[in-house]
Order: structure tokens, then C-alpha cells, then sequence
């Protein structure tokens, strides 16, 4: 891991333990900090000339330093990521997000710096892209092709692919799943901010478990990984490369292009599912997604094109002809 500096480690041990933010979220940070801090040394040119941005040491970033940031240094970095990067604004939002965070917590939290050069930084508008998912066409085609597979491993991964359909539920949930996380029909997963969830099993999920069970019963576990649901071939827990590994692997023998779909779009589409077929109540949605505001859950709200149509074809005046009209009055 890349060296950094003892008050951004102090900072991101403050994300994981008191705001419970997720270990990806703490990676993107960490990698943001660590641009800003890099660049902010070649801005004011203390380091040799010449120096590969990836060799810049920032070890020895220190309070002094960090009280003299002013907003033109970070509107500065921000400019260099758009002309040297050419970022999204998605990106450049999220670089912004990762700055007023951190600054917030050295004068906010730390009380370490006279005043927070990000405060007043606007954060760019982002467009809001609908989701990606499968049909229910691909998904069936999908769950078939898993269930058909001549692997060793193909009640393992029906069962895994069956839940992310089902459930909706994000990588890092499916593979923390614990055996005694199952209560009957109902299951529990720890999710974004460590917040638990309770979901609701299903016929296809609870006869894919069964399966899975059975199987993993002549498995032989390590001890480490007694308790967890699903295991790789060495009786390890199973690692997230390995799922997003045998996913890739199902959807591209299911025809389906790698390139567009993946793990995420599998929740991507169960919420989908769920809502153009099932019909379910946007909070309830939000309630089974885990999501922390209701307004996440709303870009589902967008994506049924075929209801709209039908929408507006179901309007009484959808056949009106006013030469119709016309003729029948004379």
C-alpha cells in the first residue's frame, strides 16, 4: 500500500470507525488524498524536477503544511485533473467530495487548521444515467445456464447468482453472509455502514440454499471459514475477485456481453425486476435495497419505458379521430 502521512491515516481510521464507510469508499478516498497531496507538492515545486507524480514521497505532509492550503490550491488541483485527466464530472465530484471531507475533519473534527479552504467549493452537477440491467428474458437465460453447468461448483454458484436476481443484494453482502445469518425464510446482511437488513427469502432462493447446503456439507472447510455461507474449492470464505470472476464467466456463456454487465448490474436488475414486474412500493424498495435515501431508489422509478406507453395507449382519448368525429356529427 502506498505510503501516506499520519493525519490522513488518522482521517480515514475516522471514516471506517465512526462513520462506518465502507472499505471501498475508503480506498477511493485514500486514493484522492493521496493525488491532491502529490500534486500539491509538485504545485509548489518541492520536490526534484523531473519526479514521476507516482514517486512523489508525501510522508512528510504535516499541519503546517495543510493550514497554508487555500481554495485557489485546490480549485488548481481540481483544473489540473480536468485538463491532464480530462475527468467526468462524476469523477471531479467525487474528488471534490473526498477534499471537503477531509478538510471539514482537520478544522471541524482535529481543530488542527485555522480555516476549511473546501467549504465553499460548489461540487458539479451530475446527470442522473438510469441503470443498466438485464431483461427478464437474460436473467432466465442467465440462472439456467448456471443451473445447467457441469462445474463442481454449479450449486455454489446457482445459489449465488439466485440470491444477487432475488435479492438485489451488493458483493461485498453475498459474500459476508454467515450460515447462521439464515433464519428460516428470512436473511440478514450487513451493509453500507455496517447497518443490518433483514430480506426475505423466496421459493427459488430457499430450494438454491437447500441445494447449496446439501453440496457444501461434503465440502471440507477450514476452520476460519466454518461459518461462512459460501466457500471456494481450498475451504476458504469465497474472495470477491472469485465471484465477480464466476459471474463474468455465467454471463458470458449465457451470451450475455461482459463489457456492459456485471455483479452490480445483477442488483441493478433485481430492483428492476421487482419493480416493473412485481409492482412493489418504492419504499418498500428502498427498504430491500438498503438504500439510505429514497431518492437512490427513485432512478428504478424510470426505467419501465413499456408502462409509459402503455400509460399514455390506455388514455380514453388515445382513439380519438376528430374526422371521425366530424363525419358522425353531420
Amino acid at each position: 500500500m502506498t505510503p501516506t502521512f499520519p493525519l490522513l491515516e488518522n482521517y480515514l481510521s475516522y471514516m471506517e470507525a465512526a462513520l462506518g464507510r465502507s472499505e471501498n469508499t475508503i480506498k477511493e478516498y485514500r486514493y484522492d488524498l493521496i493525488l491532491f497531496a502529490r500534486f500539491l507538492k509538485l504545485d509548489r515545486g518541492l520536490i526534484p524536477e523531473g519526479t514521476p507524480l507516482e514517486e512523489i514521497d508525501i510522508s512528510d505532509i504535516d499541519v503546517k503544511m495543510l493550514n497554508k492550503v487555500t481554495t485557489d490550491d485546490l480549485l488548481a488541483f481540481i483544473i489540473w485533473l480536468s485538463r491532464s485527466r480530462k475527468q467526468s464530472n462524476a469523477a471531479r465530484a467525487r474528488h471534490i467530495a473526498s477534499l471537503k471531507s477531509f478538510f471539514k475533519y482537520l478544522h471541524s473534527k482535529r481543530r488542527v487548521i485555522d480555516s476549511n479552504p473546501a467549504y465553499d467549493i460548489e461540487t458539479p452537477k451530475i446527470g442522473k444515467r438510469l441503470p443498466k440491467y438485464l431483461t427478464l428474458e437474460q436473467s432466465q437465460e442467465l440462472l439456467k445456464t448456471a443451473y445447467e453447468s457441469p462445474k463442481d461448483s454449479n450449486e455454489r454458484d446457482y445459489c449465488m447468482l439466485t440470491l444477487f436476481l432475488n435479492c438485489g443484494l451488493r458483493l461485498s453482502e453475498l459474500r459476508g453472509i454467515n450460515t447462521n445469518d439464515i433464519h428460516g425464510t428470512t436473511l440478514t446482511v450487513i451493509g453500507k455502514g455496517n447497518k443490518e437488513r433483514t430480506i426475505y427469502l423466496n421459493d427459488a432462493c430457499l430450494e438454491a440454499l437447500d441445494d447449496w447446503m446439501n453440496k457444501r456439507a461434503t465440502l471440507k472447510i477450514k476452520p476460519e471459514a466454518g461459518k461462512a455461507l459460501f466457500v471456494s474449492k481450498r475451504g476458504t470464505r469465497i474472495s470477491c475477485d472469485m465471484i465477480q470472476i464466476t459471474i463474468k464467466r455465467l454471463l458470458e456463456e449465457a451470451g450475455i456481453d461482459t463489457r456492459i454487465y456485471s455483479v452490480h448490474k445483477l442488483r441493478h436488475t433485481a430492483a428492476t425486476l421487482m419493480y416493473k414486474y412485481g409492482k412493489v412500493d418504492i419504499r418498500n424498495l428502498q427498504i430491500i435495497l438498503g438504500h439510505q435515501s429514497v431518492s437512490t431508489t427513485q432512478i428504478y422509478t424510470h426505467v419501465d419505458d413499456e408502462a409509459l406507453q402503455r400509460a399514455i395507449e390506455s388514455n380514453p382519448l388515445a382513439n380519438f379521430d376528430p374526422e371521425k368525429k366530424k363525419k358522425k356529427d353531420d
